[in-house]
């Protein structure tokens, strides 16, 4: 017999998160997770997906997949250190390693399974992690299995990073200091300071790692942020992710060949998950192909977010300080946000609802995330929808043209948990 009353609270805990509005259904597609969706047979035009290039539907990698997946099979069978290696999975290691400009890269299941693989097997206990207050919740998670001292730094705060290094070098506490970093802040959408933290490392001797799962594919014609400020040879960890604006599914590791070495011997998802499908890996190359044959889908990426941006802007609304496609509509209020989402839905647009945990309480926002798959057709129907639900919630007042929301919620303030 079950035990009732563990059932019981739960209920009740999840019923309290209900009535704070800090509790999302999760949708469920009848089909792709394109620029538009269909649920329980209505299309919705999608602000939600991460699929940021629209590669996820691309001929040419479901082409590659269906190959893949007819030689090689569904799965690969095993662990990579004993059977699971399959030719794909060294070819792909490859690819990452020339795309990133690093000596060598190593591809893991998730990008979340990357920052938790990566970060125990570099640090322990006697050393250091400087980290950015608003990391992903994935380095957070790394951070605390490492059992190293975590010391958090004010986000993207370069005066409090410098001041912390140099304690934490002059202490002599400690036999490393790892500084970490998000490359693109998820919920925000601004980029890390990555030539200032550089320069902070150098000067304390600090080990650096920038995790730019939402730099990937959209920074550095695809490369990431790394490459975008061109620090390739001056960053000793990247991490990826294959599954935004690659397309498909996993992460990555690049770095040094040494690096490499090491994680294959002491990383333990690389040593105990079952190794990536043949048709993701497969894919995944092909994604990466594409990638470096033009970048006309990030530039039409680029194009779309600026003008969702400067719409929602127009209409009144706060989106914050973004720097990337990323495009928060700041609320503040978590039922606020909760019911704007549901009537945006209503009005045939798809776009979430971000609370606490995964941003502070009274920082909750509506995030979009506008792709290269979008038409400006699509983008106008959902600014229509924004404008709509904008007046009807109060958010938004007269004629538009820059007025600020009536919020007064400021960007800049996502923390905590990040998606």
């Amino acid at each position: 017999m079950a035990n009732r009353s563990f059932i019981e609270s739960l209920e009740r805990e999840l019923e309290e998160l209900l009535k704070r509005g800090l509790h999302s259904n999760v949708a469920v597609l009848d089909g792709a997770n394109g620029p538009v969706i269909e649920m329980e047979g209505r299309p919705y035009v999608n602000l939600s997906s991460n699929n940021y290039l629209g590669l996820a539907q691309h001929p040419r990698l479901i082409e590659a997949a269906v190959q893949a997946t007819q030689k090689y099979g569904a799965g690969s069978g095993a662990v990579r250190p004993i059977s699971g290696t399959l030719k794909l999975h060294d070819e792909l290691d490859k690819t990452l390693a020339a795309f990133k400009g690093t000596e060598a890269a190593l591809a893991y299941q998730s990008g979340f399974n990357c920052n938790m693989a990566v970060v125990p097997a570099v640090t322990g206990d006697g050393d250091a992690i400087l980290s950015d207050e608003l990391n992903h919740a994935s380095i957070i998670d790394g951070c605390r299995l490492s059992k190293a001292k975590v010391i958090r730094y004010r986000h993207s705060d370069m005066d409090d990073l410098r001041a912390k290094a140099r304690e934490a070098r002059q202490s002599g506490a400690f036999r490393r200091i790892l500084l970490i970093t998000d490359g693109v802040f998820s919920m925000d959408g601004d980029i890390a300071k990555l030539p200032d933290i550089v320069e902070i490392a150098e000067e304390y001797n600090l080990i650096t790692y920038v995790d730019d799962a939402h730099g990937s594919g959209v920074l550095g014609g695809g490369a990431g942020t790394v490459k975008h400020f061109g620090l390739q040879e001056r960053i000793d960890i990247q991490i990826g992710t294959l599954s935004k604006a690659v397309g498909v599914v996993g992460g990555y590791v690049a770095g040094s060949r040494a690096l490499i070495d090491w994680l294959k011997s002491q990383s333990r998802p690389f040593l105990f998950s079952t190794a990536l499908p043949p048709g993701a890996v497969a894919a995944t190359i092909e994604a990466i192909s594409l990638l470096k044959e033009s970048g006309e889908l990030i530039e039409k990426l680029w194009s779309n977010a600026a003008y969702l941006r400067e719409g929602l802007r127009s209409l009144g609304f706060d989106t914050g300080f973004t720097e990337t496609p990323i495009t928060p509509c700041m609320v503040g209020d978590e039922n606020t946000a909760q019911r704007f989402a549901a009537r945006l839905l209503e009005e045939g647009v798809y776009a979430k609802a971000i609370v606490y945990p995964t941003v502070p309480r009274g920082a909750a926002r509506i995030r979009n995330m506008p792709t290269a798959a979008h038409t400006r057709e699509m983008l106008d129907r959902a600014l229509a929808a924004y404008e709509k639900v904008g007046r009807e919630l109060g958010l938004i007042s007269g004629n538009g043209n820059g007025t600020k929301t009536k919020t007064g919620t400021g960007a800049g303030t996502a923390g905590g948990k990040r998606a």
